[in-house]
Protein backbone atom coordinates (compact mmCIF):
# COMPACT_ATOMS: atom_id res chain seq x y z
CA UNK A 1 0.00 0.00 0.00
CA UNK A 2 1.82 3.11 -1.18
CA UNK A 3 1.46 6.87 -1.80
CA UNK A 4 0.80 7.59 -5.30
CA UNK A 5 3.67 9.52 -6.73
CA UNK A 6 2.71 13.43 -7.10
CA UNK A 7 3.57 16.49 -7.03
CA UNK A 8 0.99 18.24 -5.51
CA UNK A 9 -1.37 17.29 -2.59
CA UNK A 10 -3.91 17.85 -4.85
CA UNK A 11 -2.93 15.43 -7.47
CA UNK A 12 -1.77 12.49 -4.83
CA UNK A 13 -5.51 12.81 -3.39
CA UNK A 14 -7.00 12.60 -6.85
CA UNK A 15 -5.22 9.47 -7.56
CA UNK A 16 -5.30 7.66 -4.00
CA UNK A 17 -7.10 4.64 -3.38
CA UNK A 18 -7.37 2.11 -0.55
CA UNK A 19 -6.56 -1.53 -1.25
CA UNK A 20 -6.41 -4.02 1.41
CA UNK A 21 -5.78 -7.19 1.40
CA UNK A 22 -8.05 -10.16 2.85
CA UNK A 23 -5.14 -11.31 4.29
CA UNK A 24 -2.28 -9.41 6.61
CA UNK A 25 0.34 -9.74 9.35
CA UNK A 26 2.29 -7.00 10.43
CA UNK A 27 5.60 -9.29 11.67
CA UNK A 28 5.61 -10.70 7.90
CA UNK A 29 5.64 -7.10 6.44
CA UNK A 30 7.96 -4.93 9.14
CA UNK A 31 10.38 -7.88 9.90
CA UNK A 32 10.24 -11.20 8.15
CA UNK A 33 10.79 -10.32 4.49
CA UNK A 34 13.93 -7.96 5.08
CA UNK A 35 15.34 -10.73 7.17
CA UNK A 36 17.23 -12.51 4.18
CA UNK A 37 20.18 -9.92 4.31
CA UNK A 38 22.41 -10.60 7.66
CA UNK A 39 23.65 -7.30 7.45
CA UNK A 40 20.51 -4.87 7.14
CA UNK A 41 20.52 -3.07 10.85
CA UNK A 42 17.06 -2.96 11.75
CA UNK A 43 17.47 -1.68 15.45
CA UNK A 44 20.55 0.01 16.87
CA UNK A 45 19.85 0.13 20.88
CA UNK A 46 21.29 2.32 23.09
CA UNK A 47 21.98 1.34 27.06
CA UNK A 48 22.13 3.80 29.72
CA UNK A 49 25.73 3.45 29.80
CA UNK A 50 25.97 4.85 26.52
CA UNK A 51 27.08 1.44 25.08
CA UNK A 52 24.85 0.67 21.39
CA UNK A 53 24.00 -2.94 20.14
CA UNK A 54 23.06 -3.73 16.40
CA UNK A 55 20.60 -5.93 15.68
CA UNK A 56 20.20 -7.14 12.06
CA UNK A 57 16.66 -7.79 11.29
CA UNK A 58 17.67 -11.45 10.91
CA UNK A 59 18.09 -11.37 14.69
CA UNK A 60 15.08 -9.78 15.14
CA UNK A 61 13.15 -12.19 13.55
CA UNK A 62 14.58 -15.33 15.28
CA UNK A 63 14.56 -13.57 18.91
CA UNK A 64 10.58 -13.15 17.89
CA UNK A 65 10.76 -16.66 16.50
CA UNK A 66 11.91 -17.97 19.48
CA UNK A 67 9.34 -16.23 21.79
CA UNK A 68 6.62 -16.99 19.98
CA UNK A 69 7.94 -20.79 19.98
CA UNK A 70 7.81 -20.29 24.13
CA UNK A 71 4.73 -18.78 24.68
CA UNK A 72 3.12 -21.80 22.41
CA UNK A 73 5.11 -23.95 25.28
CA UNK A 74 3.04 -21.96 27.71
CA UNK A 75 -0.20 -22.55 26.41
CA UNK A 76 -0.67 -19.29 25.32
CA UNK A 77 -1.75 -18.72 21.84
CA UNK A 78 -4.18 -17.33 18.87
CA UNK A 79 -6.33 -15.05 20.48
CA UNK A 80 -4.66 -14.93 24.10
CA UNK A 81 -3.72 -11.63 25.69
CA UNK A 82 -0.07 -10.92 26.80
CA UNK A 83 0.79 -7.60 28.37
CA UNK A 84 3.95 -6.17 27.22
CA UNK A 85 5.35 -3.36 30.05
CA UNK A 86 8.73 -2.44 28.79
CA UNK A 87 10.97 0.63 27.76
CA UNK A 88 11.92 1.43 24.15
CA UNK A 89 14.03 -1.30 24.25
CA UNK A 90 15.16 -4.42 21.91
CA UNK A 91 12.74 -6.91 23.62
CA UNK A 92 10.01 -4.28 23.68
CA UNK A 93 9.97 -4.67 20.19
CA UNK A 94 10.77 -8.55 19.79
CA UNK A 95 7.82 -8.84 22.45
CA UNK A 96 5.32 -7.48 20.01
CA UNK A 97 6.49 -9.31 16.68
CA UNK A 98 6.64 -12.34 18.60
CA UNK A 99 2.83 -11.69 19.38
CA UNK A 100 1.95 -10.72 16.03
CA UNK A 101 3.59 -13.95 14.10
CA UNK A 102 1.15 -16.38 16.94
CA UNK A 103 -1.95 -14.54 15.96
CA UNK A 104 -1.38 -13.33 20.28
CA UNK A 105 -2.92 -9.81 21.29
CA UNK A 106 0.09 -7.96 22.91
CA UNK A 107 -1.40 -5.14 25.04
CA UNK A 108 0.50 -1.99 25.34
CA UNK A 109 1.19 -0.82 29.26
CA UNK A 110 4.10 1.85 29.94
CA UNK A 111 6.61 1.15 33.12
CA UNK A 112 5.56 4.32 34.36
CA UNK A 113 2.21 2.97 35.28
CA UNK A 114 1.61 2.18 38.84
CA UNK A 115 -0.15 -0.99 40.15
CA UNK A 116 -3.16 0.55 40.01
CA UNK A 117 -2.53 1.04 35.61
CA UNK A 118 -1.07 -1.96 35.29
CA UNK A 119 -3.96 -4.40 37.14
CA UNK A 120 -6.35 -2.26 34.85
CA UNK A 121 -5.11 -3.37 31.84
CA UNK A 122 -4.04 -6.98 33.02
CA UNK A 123 -7.27 -7.86 34.60
CA UNK A 124 -9.65 -5.56 31.63
CA UNK A 125 -7.35 -7.78 29.00
CA UNK A 126 -7.46 -11.25 31.04
CA UNK A 127 -3.94 -11.52 29.68
CA UNK A 128 -1.86 -14.82 30.31
CA UNK A 129 1.37 -13.39 29.87
CA UNK A 130 3.16 -10.11 31.44
CA UNK A 131 6.68 -9.32 29.58
CA UNK A 132 8.79 -6.36 32.17
CA UNK A 133 11.77 -5.90 33.74
CA UNK A 134 13.22 -6.23 37.18
CA UNK A 135 12.49 -2.59 37.88
CA UNK A 136 9.04 -2.78 37.52
CA UNK A 137 8.22 -6.60 39.05
CA UNK A 138 7.25 -5.36 41.96
CA UNK A 139 4.27 -3.61 40.52
CA UNK A 140 3.15 -6.25 38.90
CA UNK A 141 3.30 -8.95 41.46
CA UNK A 142 1.31 -6.40 43.97
CA UNK A 143 -1.28 -7.18 41.82
CA UNK A 144 -0.77 -10.94 40.95
CA UNK A 145 -3.35 -12.28 43.03
CA UNK A 146 -5.84 -9.81 41.50
CA UNK A 147 -5.39 -11.15 37.93
CA UNK A 148 -6.70 -14.76 37.70
CA UNK A 149 -5.96 -15.06 33.94
CA UNK A 150 -1.86 -14.07 34.50
CA UNK A 151 0.24 -17.24 34.64
CA UNK A 152 3.27 -16.39 33.73
CA UNK A 153 5.42 -13.25 34.31
CA UNK A 154 8.51 -12.95 32.04
CA UNK A 155 11.46 -10.75 33.25
CA UNK A 156 14.07 -9.19 30.82
CA UNK A 157 17.26 -8.70 32.88
CA UNK A 158 19.09 -11.84 34.25
CA UNK A 159 18.15 -11.87 37.89
CA UNK A 160 14.91 -12.69 38.15
CA UNK A 161 12.79 -13.70 41.50
CA UNK A 162 11.15 -17.08 41.80
CA UNK A 163 8.68 -17.71 39.53
CA UNK A 164 9.40 -15.76 36.73
CA UNK A 165 10.84 -16.66 33.63
CA UNK A 166 13.93 -14.86 32.49
CA UNK A 167 13.28 -13.34 28.78
CA UNK A 168 16.76 -14.29 27.00
CA UNK A 169 17.63 -17.72 29.23
CA UNK A 170 14.33 -18.91 28.12
CA UNK A 171 14.79 -18.06 24.27
CA UNK A 172 17.90 -19.79 24.16
CA UNK A 173 15.76 -23.12 24.54
CA UNK A 174 13.42 -22.84 22.18
CA UNK A 175 13.67 -23.26 17.95
CA UNK A 176 14.89 -20.36 15.66
CA UNK A 177 12.27 -21.28 13.33
CA UNK A 178 8.27 -20.40 13.46
CA UNK A 179 5.72 -20.18 10.87
CA UNK A 180 3.63 -17.14 11.56
CA UNK A 181 -0.16 -17.79 11.38
CA UNK A 182 -2.18 -16.42 8.89
CA UNK A 183 -4.19 -13.53 10.48
CA UNK A 184 -6.97 -11.14 8.33
CA UNK A 185 -6.51 -8.05 8.21
CA UNK A 186 -9.41 -7.34 10.85
CA UNK A 187 -7.61 -9.95 13.51
CA UNK A 188 -6.69 -8.13 16.12
CA UNK A 189 -3.28 -7.27 16.63
CA UNK A 190 -3.06 -5.19 19.81
CA UNK A 191 -4.87 -3.36 22.20
CA UNK A 192 -3.83 0.62 23.14
CA UNK A 193 -5.84 2.21 26.22
CA UNK A 194 -7.75 5.79 25.56
CA UNK A 195 -7.11 8.25 28.37
CA UNK A 196 -10.41 7.67 30.16
CA UNK A 197 -12.42 11.04 30.38
CA UNK A 198 -15.38 10.05 31.83
CA UNK A 199 -14.13 6.60 33.41
CA UNK A 200 -11.12 4.16 33.57
CA UNK A 201 -9.22 3.78 30.20
CA UNK A 202 -11.15 2.23 27.33
CA UNK A 203 -9.26 -0.93 25.76
CA UNK A 204 -8.44 -0.35 21.72
CA UNK A 205 -9.01 -3.09 19.64
CA UNK A 206 -6.17 -2.40 16.82
CA UNK A 207 -6.28 -4.71 13.90
CA UNK A 208 -3.25 -5.77 11.59
CA UNK A 209 -4.83 -3.97 8.84
CA UNK A 210 -4.19 -1.04 11.16
CA UNK A 211 -0.45 -0.75 9.51
CA UNK A 212 -1.59 -0.79 5.98
CA UNK A 213 -3.71 2.03 6.80
CA UNK A 214 -1.12 4.14 8.34
CA UNK A 215 1.63 3.34 5.69
CA UNK A 216 0.95 5.93 3.30
CA UNK A 217 0.15 8.75 5.89
CA UNK A 218 3.44 8.38 6.70
CA UNK A 219 5.01 8.33 3.43
CA UNK A 220 3.07 11.52 3.61
CA UNK A 221 4.80 12.86 6.61
CA UNK A 222 7.64 11.74 5.97
CA UNK A 223 7.97 13.15 2.28
CA UNK A 224 7.85 9.69 0.77
CA UNK A 225 9.95 7.46 3.98
CA UNK A 226 11.05 6.21 5.58
CA UNK A 227 13.41 5.49 2.53
CA UNK A 228 15.44 2.37 3.39
CA UNK A 229 18.95 4.73 4.00
CA UNK A 230 16.96 6.76 6.82
CA UNK A 231 17.22 6.24 10.67
CA UNK A 232 14.03 7.44 12.99
CA UNK A 233 14.16 7.85 16.66
CA UNK A 234 11.89 9.75 19.06
CA UNK A 235 11.69 10.01 22.49
CA UNK A 236 8.04 8.76 22.03
CA UNK A 237 7.44 5.62 24.79
CA UNK A 238 6.88 2.30 22.41
CA UNK A 239 3.90 1.65 24.77
CA UNK A 240 2.07 4.89 22.85
CA UNK A 241 0.52 4.49 19.19
CA UNK A 242 3.51 7.87 18.89
CA UNK A 243 6.26 5.40 19.27
CA UNK A 244 5.30 2.24 18.65
CA UNK A 245 3.13 2.94 14.72
CA UNK A 246 5.17 6.01 13.83
CA UNK A 247 8.83 5.61 14.48
CA UNK A 248 8.54 1.56 15.04
CA UNK A 249 6.63 -0.33 12.52
CA UNK A 250 6.58 2.91 10.24
CA UNK A 251 10.09 2.64 10.11
CA UNK A 252 10.69 -1.01 10.55
CA UNK A 253 7.88 -1.57 7.41
CA UNK A 254 10.23 0.37 5.07
CA UNK A 255 13.41 -1.57 5.82
CA UNK A 256 14.79 1.17 7.76
CA UNK A 257 16.91 1.66 11.00
CA UNK A 258 15.24 2.56 14.44
CA UNK A 259 17.33 3.88 17.01
CA UNK A 260 16.16 3.14 20.44
CA UNK A 261 17.06 4.70 24.06
CA UNK A 262 16.86 4.31 27.78
CA UNK A 263 16.66 7.50 28.31
CA UNK A 264 15.50 7.83 31.74
CA UNK A 265 12.77 10.85 31.43
CA UNK A 266 13.38 13.70 29.01
CA UNK A 267 16.58 15.29 28.89
CA UNK A 268 16.86 18.57 26.00
CA UNK A 269 20.78 18.16 25.45
CA UNK A 270 20.72 14.32 25.60
CA UNK A 271 17.93 14.26 22.96
CA UNK A 272 20.14 16.95 20.65
CA UNK A 273 23.08 14.68 21.25
CA UNK A 274 21.36 11.84 19.91
CA UNK A 275 19.89 13.27 17.03
CA UNK A 276 23.31 14.19 16.19
CA UNK A 277 25.51 11.00 16.73
CA UNK A 278 23.00 8.57 15.82
CA UNK A 279 22.31 10.42 12.23
CA UNK A 280 19.07 10.95 12.54
CA UNK A 281 16.97 11.80 9.33
CA UNK A 282 13.27 11.33 10.45
CA UNK A 283 11.83 12.62 13.92
CA UNK A 284 9.57 12.85 16.00
CA UNK A 285 9.06 15.52 18.64
CA UNK A 286 6.24 16.82 19.99
CA UNK A 287 5.84 20.27 20.85
CA UNK A 288 6.30 19.46 24.69
CA UNK A 289 9.91 18.24 23.72
CA UNK A 290 10.81 21.54 21.00
CA UNK A 291 9.96 23.69 24.07
CA UNK A 292 12.28 22.02 26.06
CA UNK A 293 14.70 21.46 23.51
CA UNK A 294 14.57 25.59 22.55
CA UNK A 295 15.51 26.39 25.88
CA UNK A 296 18.71 24.52 26.27
CA UNK A 297 19.87 25.41 22.55
CA UNK A 298 23.21 25.87 22.31
CA UNK A 299 25.76 26.11 19.62
CA UNK A 300 27.82 22.93 20.50
CA UNK A 301 24.36 20.94 19.15
CA UNK A 302 23.59 22.27 15.66
CA UNK A 303 25.23 19.81 13.04
CA UNK A 304 22.44 17.47 12.66
CA UNK A 305 21.46 15.24 9.33
CA UNK A 306 17.57 15.42 10.05
CA UNK A 307 15.34 15.97 6.42
CA UNK A 308 12.03 15.43 8.23
CA UNK A 309 10.65 16.63 11.63
CA UNK A 310 7.25 15.84 12.68
CA UNK A 311 5.29 16.73 15.60
CA UNK A 312 2.12 16.64 16.79
CA UNK A 313 -0.24 15.01 19.88
CA UNK A 314 -1.22 18.69 21.10
CA UNK A 315 -1.14 21.79 18.90
CA UNK A 316 2.41 22.56 17.68
CA UNK A 317 1.63 27.20 17.32
CA UNK A 318 3.17 29.02 14.89
CA UNK A 319 5.95 30.44 17.12
CA UNK A 320 7.58 27.25 18.13
CA UNK A 321 7.30 25.75 14.30
CA UNK A 322 8.96 28.58 13.35
CA UNK A 323 11.69 28.13 15.69
CA UNK A 324 12.24 24.65 14.54
CA UNK A 325 12.11 25.60 10.82
CA UNK A 326 15.11 27.97 11.45
CA UNK A 327 16.76 25.86 14.11
CA UNK A 328 16.45 22.46 11.89
CA UNK A 329 17.02 23.76 8.50
CA UNK A 330 13.78 22.64 7.27
CA UNK A 331 10.06 23.12 7.37
CA UNK A 332 8.67 20.52 10.10
CA UNK A 333 5.84 18.14 9.42
CA UNK A 334 2.75 18.58 11.50
CA UNK A 335 0.08 15.54 12.62
CA UNK A 336 -3.46 15.09 14.04
CA UNK A 337 -4.73 11.97 15.32
CA UNK A 338 -5.51 9.90 18.44
CA UNK A 339 -5.57 6.29 19.51
CA UNK A 340 -8.71 5.65 17.70
CA UNK A 341 -7.73 7.02 14.16
CA UNK A 342 -3.75 7.62 13.93
CA UNK A 343 -2.67 10.16 10.98
CA UNK A 344 -5.68 11.95 10.41
CA UNK A 345 -5.27 15.54 9.40
CA UNK A 346 -1.36 16.74 8.61
CA UNK A 347 1.31 18.91 6.42
CA UNK A 348 4.21 17.72 3.80
CA UNK A 349 5.98 21.08 3.61
CA UNK A 350 7.22 20.13 -0.03
CA UNK A 351 3.52 18.86 -0.98
CA UNK A 352 1.32 21.68 -0.05
CA UNK A 353 1.41 25.13 1.04
CA UNK A 354 2.05 25.06 4.89
CA UNK A 355 0.13 27.55 7.16
CA UNK A 356 1.88 27.23 10.61
CA UNK A 357 -0.72 27.13 13.37
CA UNK A 358 -3.15 24.78 11.51
CA UNK A 359 -3.61 21.29 11.76
CA UNK A 360 -3.32 20.93 7.68
CA UNK A 361 -5.66 19.11 5.86
CA UNK A 362 -7.40 15.49 5.80
CA UNK A 363 -4.27 13.26 4.75
CA UNK A 364 -4.68 11.03 1.48
CA UNK A 365 -7.30 8.75 1.69
CA UNK A 366 -8.97 10.78 4.43
CA UNK A 367 -12.37 12.32 4.74
CA UNK A 368 -12.10 14.84 7.83
CA UNK A 369 -14.39 17.40 8.23
CA UNK A 370 -15.67 19.91 10.93
CA UNK A 371 -19.46 18.86 12.00
CA UNK A 372 -22.13 20.03 14.44
CA UNK A 373 -23.32 17.60 16.94
CA UNK A 374 -25.89 15.41 14.68
CA UNK A 375 -22.81 14.72 11.90
CA UNK A 376 -23.94 17.73 9.72
CA UNK A 377 -20.86 19.42 8.16
CA UNK A 378 -20.59 22.92 8.74
CA UNK A 379 -19.49 25.89 6.65
CA UNK A 380 -16.45 26.95 6.32
CA UNK A 381 -15.41 29.02 9.50
CA UNK A 382 -17.69 27.53 11.29
CA UNK A 383 -16.84 25.81 14.76
CA UNK A 384 -17.58 22.00 15.28
CA UNK A 385 -16.09 19.31 15.70
CA UNK A 386 -13.12 17.79 14.33
CA UNK A 387 -14.70 14.47 12.86
CA UNK A 388 -12.95 11.41 10.06
CA UNK A 389 -15.68 9.17 8.09
CA UNK A 390 -15.77 5.58 8.28
CA UNK A 391 -14.44 3.03 6.79
CA UNK A 392 -10.96 3.96 7.46
CA UNK A 393 -7.94 0.97 7.59
CA UNK A 394 -6.10 3.12 10.15
CA UNK A 395 -9.10 3.39 12.41
CA UNK A 396 -9.88 1.14 15.76
CA UNK A 397 -12.16 -2.02 15.40
CA UNK A 398 -13.64 -1.10 18.40
CA UNK A 399 -13.91 -0.84 22.42
CA UNK A 400 -12.52 -4.04 24.31
CA UNK A 401 -15.89 -5.27 25.73
CA UNK A 402 -17.40 -2.14 25.20
CA UNK A 403 -19.95 -2.10 21.95
CA UNK A 404 -21.81 0.88 23.34
CA UNK A 405 -19.09 2.92 23.49
CA UNK A 406 -18.13 1.99 19.82
CA UNK A 407 -21.58 3.35 18.89
CA UNK A 408 -20.87 6.76 21.22
CA UNK A 409 -17.98 7.47 19.57
CA UNK A 410 -19.91 7.87 16.24
CA UNK A 411 -22.90 9.80 15.07
CA UNK A 412 -23.41 8.32 11.48
CA UNK A 413 -20.39 7.35 10.08
CA UNK A 414 -18.48 10.25 11.63
CA UNK A 415 -16.19 9.61 14.13
CA UNK A 416 -15.96 12.03 16.52
CA UNK A 417 -12.82 12.97 17.58
CA UNK A 418 -13.51 15.13 21.00
CA UNK A 419 -11.98 17.62 19.44
CA UNK A 420 -13.04 21.23 18.47
CA UNK A 421 -12.08 23.41 15.60
CA UNK A 422 -13.04 24.84 11.96
CA UNK A 423 -12.62 24.72 8.66
CA UNK A 424 -11.18 27.73 6.22
CA UNK A 425 -12.05 28.48 2.52
CA UNK A 426 -9.03 26.68 1.46
CA UNK A 427 -9.69 23.43 3.52
CA UNK A 428 -6.80 24.10 6.25
CA UNK A 429 -8.43 22.57 9.59
CA UNK A 430 -7.56 24.75 12.67
CA UNK A 431 -7.61 23.42 16.30
CA UNK A 432 -9.89 25.00 18.87
CA UNK A 433 -9.95 23.00 22.32
CA UNK A 434 -11.84 19.59 23.47
CA UNK A 435 -15.17 18.89 23.89
CA UNK A 436 -14.60 16.77 27.27
CA UNK A 437 -12.28 16.43 29.58
CA UNK A 438 -9.03 15.12 28.66
CA UNK A 439 -5.54 16.85 29.77
CA UNK A 440 -3.23 17.09 27.22
CA UNK A 441 0.48 17.55 29.15
CA UNK A 442 3.98 16.97 27.82
CA UNK A 443 2.37 14.75 24.74
CA UNK A 444 0.25 12.88 27.30
CA UNK A 445 -3.66 12.58 26.76
CA UNK A 446 -4.45 11.77 30.68
CA UNK A 447 -8.21 11.48 31.93
CA UNK A 448 -9.40 12.74 35.06
CA UNK A 449 -11.38 10.08 36.72
CA UNK A 450 -8.60 7.70 37.48
CA UNK A 451 -6.70 9.97 38.79
CA UNK A 452 -9.73 11.26 41.28
CA UNK A 453 -10.39 7.86 41.95
CA UNK A 454 -6.46 7.28 43.11
CA UNK A 455 -7.41 10.74 45.33
CA UNK A 456 -10.16 9.19 46.91
CA UNK A 457 -8.43 6.06 48.09
CA UNK A 458 -6.48 8.32 50.57
CA UNK A 459 -9.20 8.81 54.15
CA UNK A 460 -8.62 12.31 54.18
CA UNK A 461 -10.05 13.22 50.66
CA UNK A 462 -13.89 13.58 51.03
CA UNK A 463 -14.44 14.97 46.65
CA UNK A 464 -11.92 15.71 44.42
CA UNK A 465 -11.65 16.65 40.66
CA UNK A 466 -9.03 17.24 38.31
CA UNK A 467 -8.74 19.58 35.70
CA UNK A 468 -5.84 20.96 33.12
CA UNK A 469 -4.97 24.18 33.11
CA UNK A 470 -2.43 26.21 30.98
CA UNK A 471 1.38 25.97 30.84
CA UNK A 472 3.50 27.43 28.32
CA UNK A 473 5.89 24.45 28.27
CA UNK A 474 3.72 20.98 28.56
CA UNK A 475 0.50 23.27 27.18
CA UNK A 476 -1.13 21.90 30.03
CA UNK A 477 -0.58 21.11 33.90
CA UNK A 478 -3.02 18.82 36.04
CA UNK A 479 -4.08 20.81 38.87
CA UNK A 480 -6.48 19.04 41.72
CA UNK A 481 -9.15 20.74 43.78
CA UNK A 482 -9.62 18.77 47.15
CA UNK A 483 -12.50 18.81 49.73
CA UNK A 484 -10.95 17.45 52.65
CA UNK A 485 -12.33 14.96 55.27
CA UNK A 486 -14.03 16.88 58.43
CA UNK A 487 -10.89 16.72 60.91
CA UNK A 488 -8.50 16.73 58.46
CA UNK A 489 -6.12 19.63 58.26
CA UNK A 490 -5.64 21.05 54.43
CA UNK A 491 -2.09 22.00 54.12
CA UNK A 492 1.31 21.01 52.08
CA UNK A 493 1.90 17.97 53.81
CA UNK A 494 -1.24 16.61 52.94
CA UNK A 495 -0.71 18.18 49.01
CA UNK A 496 2.80 16.43 49.12
CA UNK A 497 1.05 12.93 50.48
CA UNK A 498 -1.63 12.99 47.88
CA UNK A 499 0.59 13.72 45.21
CA UNK A 500 3.06 10.80 46.44
CA UNK A 501 -0.10 8.55 46.35
CA UNK A 502 -1.13 9.52 42.80
CA UNK A 503 2.71 8.56 41.92
CA UNK A 504 2.89 5.56 43.47
CA UNK A 505 -0.66 3.96 42.24
CA UNK A 506 -0.63 5.31 38.75
CA UNK A 507 2.11 7.23 36.99
CA UNK A 508 4.66 9.72 37.14
CA UNK A 509 3.00 12.25 34.12
CA UNK A 510 -0.87 11.53 35.82
CA UNK A 511 1.02 12.96 39.14
CA UNK A 512 -1.17 16.51 39.89
CA UNK A 513 1.92 19.68 39.95
CA UNK A 514 -1.27 21.91 41.76
CA UNK A 515 -3.26 20.94 44.22
CA UNK A 516 -5.76 23.69 46.08
CA UNK A 517 -8.15 22.52 49.14
CA UNK A 518 -11.52 24.00 48.56
CA UNK A 519 -14.57 24.25 50.28
CA UNK A 520 -16.80 23.25 48.03
CA UNK A 521 -17.20 22.02 44.35
CA UNK A 522 -19.42 23.32 41.60
CA UNK A 523 -21.97 20.23 41.17
CA UNK A 524 -24.88 19.66 38.62
CA UNK A 525 -28.09 19.37 40.32
CA UNK A 526 -27.57 15.53 39.64
CA UNK A 527 -24.59 15.74 41.87
CA UNK A 528 -22.00 15.27 38.92
CA UNK A 529 -18.91 17.39 39.76
CA UNK A 530 -18.64 20.48 36.84
CA UNK A 531 -14.81 20.05 35.73
CA UNK A 532 -15.49 22.64 33.04
CA UNK A 533 -16.65 25.48 35.35
CA UNK A 534 -13.57 24.66 37.36
CA UNK A 535 -11.26 25.36 34.04
CA UNK A 536 -13.04 28.87 33.45
CA UNK A 537 -12.56 29.67 36.86
CA UNK A 538 -8.99 28.89 36.14
CA UNK A 539 -8.65 30.48 32.40
CA UNK A 540 -10.09 33.21 34.25
CA UNK A 541 -7.52 34.27 36.71
CA UNK A 542 -4.89 33.51 34.58
CA UNK A 543 -6.43 36.38 32.25
CA UNK A 544 -6.86 38.44 35.35
CA UNK A 545 -3.18 37.66 36.61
Amino acid sequence: MDLPVGTSYEEICDNFTWDIPEYFNIADAVCDRWADDPNLIALSHEAIDGSVTHYSFAQIKQYANQLANLMGSLDVSRGDRVVVMLTQSPECAISHLACFKSGIVSCLASVLFGPDGIQHRLQGTAAKICITNAANLAKVRAVQSSCPDLRHIIVIDDDVSEGTLPFWRSLAEQAETFQNVKTRSEDTAWISFTSGTTGQPKGVLMPHRLLLGNKPLFEYYYDYGPRQDDRLWSPADWAWIAGLINILLIGWYSGARVVSTDMQGFNAQEAFRILGEHKITVSLLTPTVLKLMRQIDNEESKALDLRVVLSGGEAVGKELALWADERFGLTISEGFGQTECNGMIGTNPRLMNVRHGSLGKAMPGSVCAIVDDDGQEVAPGVPGNIAIKRPHPAMFSGYLDNPAATDAKFVNDWMMTGDLGEQDEDGYLWFHGRTDDVITSSGYRIGPTEIEDCLLKSPAVQLAAVIGVPDETRTEIIKAFIVVAEGIEADEVLADTLKELVRDHLAKHEVPRLIEFVGSLPMTTTGKIMRRSLRDQELAKAQTS
